[in-house]
């Protein structure tokens, strides 16, 4: 370990491409990963900002965006049962924002309760912006979508040909496949009647005694409930709708393809870089043999030389992920980073390095002292 330390060290600039290569594979894979999951994680913002411990919708609903109204009475199931302290109403609707020079923008209505206290979207909507959206045609919408949708805060606008105002904005809710906009219950009705037709809604929201009991309450009300309704924990909605999007939906699909592609062609150079790192120090191993070193300890060089380049290039790579990191929030750009995807990404990394120096250990073969003569 040593001897290939100090070779490495001493001859850094050939295996320099070696550990770019790898940095830029532990990258690629590390970047692929987190934005593959922040986009697709957008779709179920508005159940991991809310603070509701139980989602009632309609039955086998697979995504938040494709629920159908449920009827009214849905609300009376819940009631019933005895650990529910707060239910409230939650609309999905649709529309079309007009600006004046990208013509129609896509937006999601989303109605919200505007009590101080309510929990849909609790995170990112304050007590002063609920109170806002309480008067009659106003909205919310997020701060990263305003020049897409050509307005300040203050700003009038026409979702489906009616005239709102926007009053305030929010950060970190941008949407999939669209724009968002918060409104109270009774503005999205307004704006998109079929939002909650009849008194109908798309969602219930339930807070618990105790969230402990929640997947007790759901299996309680699943039964009580018929096929009218399905009611689910918060962590569970959340799964279920991330997991349409990722594996169920086409752009899932094609994202993941994309990504292992991606990760096959920097093995690839990431290879072919060390074999050549290897080729070129084929004196030095010759010249190692006419020492007296057995060819076992020149692999065992070739090896421990991977795993440096691997170390080398990881910690490269983490000093430009983070970066990039930064890069991201700065420019509200989706990106999910935790600390199992960081382990994982590092452990390809050293496999990566690794496996280049077993492909190279073919070329160490080569290293007969005879062409020191040459």
């Amino acid at each position: 370990m040593s001897l290939a330390l100090r070779t490495l060290i001493y001859d850094w600039r050939r295996f320099l491409p070696a550990v770019v290569a790898v940095a830029f594979s532990g990258l690629l894979v590390l970047m692929q990963a987190a934005i593959i999951l922040g986009i697709f994680s957008l779709s179920s913002l508005y159940v991991t900002r809310s603070d509701a411990d139980l989602w009632i919708g309609f039955p086998g609903v697979q995504s938040l965006d494709l629920g159908r109204p449920i009827a009214p009475r849905a609300e009376l199931f819940v009631w019933m049962n005895p650990h529910v302290r707060r239910v409230e109403r939650f609309l999905w609707g649709s529309g079309e924002w007009r600006t004046p020079a990208r013509g129609i923008v896509n937006v999601y209505i989303v109605g919200v309760d505007t009590s101080a206290d309510a929990m849909a979207l609790s995170d990112v909507l304050p007590a002063d912006l609920r109170a806002a959206i309480a008067t009659p045609d106003t909205v919310v919408v997020d701060e990263a979508d305003l020049h897409k949708l050509q307005v300040e805060v203050g700003g009038v606008a026409e979702i489906n040909g009616r005239r709102v105002q926007v009053v305030g904005v929010t950060r970190g809710l941008r949407g999939l496949g669209g724009v968002n906009a918060i409104a109270s219950l009774a503005t999205t009705r307004d704006l998109d009647p079929a939002a909650g037709p009849d008194g109908k809604m798309a969602y219930l929201l339930a807070r618990l005694d105790d969230p402990a009991r929640a997947d007790q309450v759901a299996a309680a009300i699943n039964a009580s409930g018929g096929r009218t309704m399905e009611a689910l924990t918060a962590d569970a909605f959340a799964r279920r709708t991330t997991r349409y999007w990722l594996v169920e939906s086409g752009a899932g699909v094609a994202f993941v393809l994309g990504s292992l592609v991606a990760i096959l062609v920097s093995v690839i150079i990431t290879s072919q870089t060390l074999a050549a790192a290897v080729a070129g120090s084929l004196k030095e191993y010759a010249a190692l043999r006419a020492l007296g070193f057995p060819m076992a300890t020149l692999r065992r060089i070739v090896l421990a030389q991977s795993a440096w380049v691997g170390a080398a290039g990881l910690a490269a790579g983490t000093a430009l992920a983070l970066l990039l990191a930064a890069a991201a929030r700065a420019g509200a750009v989706p990106a999910v980073f935790s600390a199992s995807m960081m382990g994982v990404a590092a452990a390809l990394v050293m496999v990566t390095a690794l496996g280049s120096g077993l492909f190279a250990l073919r070329r160490v073969g080569q290293a007969d002292p005879a062409v020191l003569l040459l």
